[in-house]
């Protein structure tokens, strides 16, 4: 059943929009969600949070006109429950169903796929290189980016597509011209928004050891190079090789203070080695995402700020409301960091999770091998980002 089939609920629900849903789960407010999805959509992705009780019960079961007594019994009274689902149009007959037998309801405006649209701006307050350092973060899939400002000038490291608006929106209004958009690395979780990005006028940026896993578009943007630095106002962003993950696995250090791992190291958690290598392979990538760590990333100082692409449900912020941490905190806290090499490929092989959704469509898009609208592109990229490790096996006790 399509959004626009189901029927007008007779009780009027209010709408409530994604951004202030994610305000009440930051404030601890205590939140009640009703998922209305299938389960195979809700075991995949979910809103999730300590201070939020997720209930899943499909909106088929609220068709009839009788609505069996064990779906309501679930459903608690005491309570103000948000209804959602994928793109609206069937939490709203949910909560309006639920409103007409007197529950305390509203319902999220564009389900799932608004959740996906919320993209947050955080400073790094811990940063002290030249200019300001900004963390995006998507929390619907954990994607994090960052901007880097000083002088007049700026630059993206790791940007999405769905938000290339909002970067050059953000840059206008800061009066700063958005100068360089830099990838780490062939994404496989969401598609990049260097391209997009470049059209706009601003220099593109991928590794030039991505080019050989097939990029179409290598001619048309900059490639980059271990020691490569682009400079921006006074600060300076240092290419660093850091394979592993991919073959161009490429981290940016910016100005000295922050690392941008991309999807090497998380403040969680390892890159998992397997999403280019394939299984038969990832043992190698594992070696030498072992090597990249030891020799490139750990031989940096300790209060320099590891940030990553991305940030899973076991990570936490840091008191500015980043996922950032000092390297010398991540090696005192990550068993993974202190390991040998074998120890390092065994464990890191031992509980890898599900591949992401729709990754190998993704690294196709990235790659230019595969071209999508954005409509498409948004969609490729809906669900959980799953580019790390397993997080509790990596972490000390």
């Amino acid at each position: 059943m399509n959004a626009d089939e189901f029927p007008t609920p007779e009780v009027a629900v209010e709408p409530v929009e994604p951004e202030s849903l994610k305000d009440r789960i930051d404030a601890r407010q205590s939140v009640t969600l009703l998922d209305a999805r299938m389960h195979s959509e809700y075991e995949e992705w979910h809103i999730d949070g300590e201070n939020v009780t997720s209930i899943n019960v499909p909106y088929v079961e609220f068709l009839d006109d009788k609505i069996d007594e064990d779906v309501l019994d679930r459903i608690p009274e005491d309570r103000k429950i948000t209804v959602l689902c994928a793109k609206g149009g069937a939490s709203e007959y949910v909560a309006g169903t639920l409103a007409e037998r007197g529950y305390d309801v509203d319902h999220l405006e564009g389900g799932m796929n608004g959740w996906a649209s919320v993209y947050e701006a955080v400073e790094v307050t811990g940063y002290d290189g030249a200019g300001t350092l900004v963390q995006y973060q998507r929390p619907s899939s954990g994607c994090l980016g960052y901007l880097l400002y000083d002088d007049g000038q700026a630059a993206i490291v790791d940007p999405l597509r769905a938000f290339t608006d909002r970067y050059l929106e953000d840059a206008a209004d800061l009066g700063v011209d958005l100068q360089y958009a830099l990838d780490t690395h062939v994404h496989a979780d969401h598609v990049s928004g260097v391209r997009a990005l470049d059209d706009e006028g601003v220099e593109g940026v991928i590794p030039e050891a991505a080019v050989d896993r097939g990029v179409t578009y290598a001619d048309e943007l900059t490639t980059v190079e271990d020691g490569d630095t682009f400079e921006v106002g006074d600060a300076t962003i240092e290419a660093v090789y850091t394979p592993g993950h991919t073959t161009g696995m490429t981290s940016y250090l910016v100005d000295g203070s922050l690392l941008a791992t991309g999807d090497g190291l998380f403040v969680e958690s390892i890159a998992r080695p397997d999403l280019e290598a394939g299984d038969e392979d990832a043992p190698d990538a594992a070696r030498t995402l072992y090597e990249s760590l030891q020799e490139r990333v750990l031989s940096l100082s300790d209060d320099t700020l590891v940030g990553g692409a991305h940030f899973g449900d076991a990570a936490e912020p840091a008191a500015d409301g980043t996922y950032t941490a000092p390297l010398g905190d991540l090696v005192d806290e990550m068993d993974a960091l202190t390991m040998d090499e074998d120890a390092f490929v065994e464990l890191l092989l031992s509980d890898m999770p599900p591949r992401p959704a729709n990754y190998e469509d993704i690294i196709a898009t990235n790659l230019g091998q595969h071209a999508v609208d954005d409509e498409e592109a948004f969609t490729l990229e809906l669900g959980p980002n799953n580019c790390a490790a397993s997080q509790e096996s990596l972490a000390g006790d």
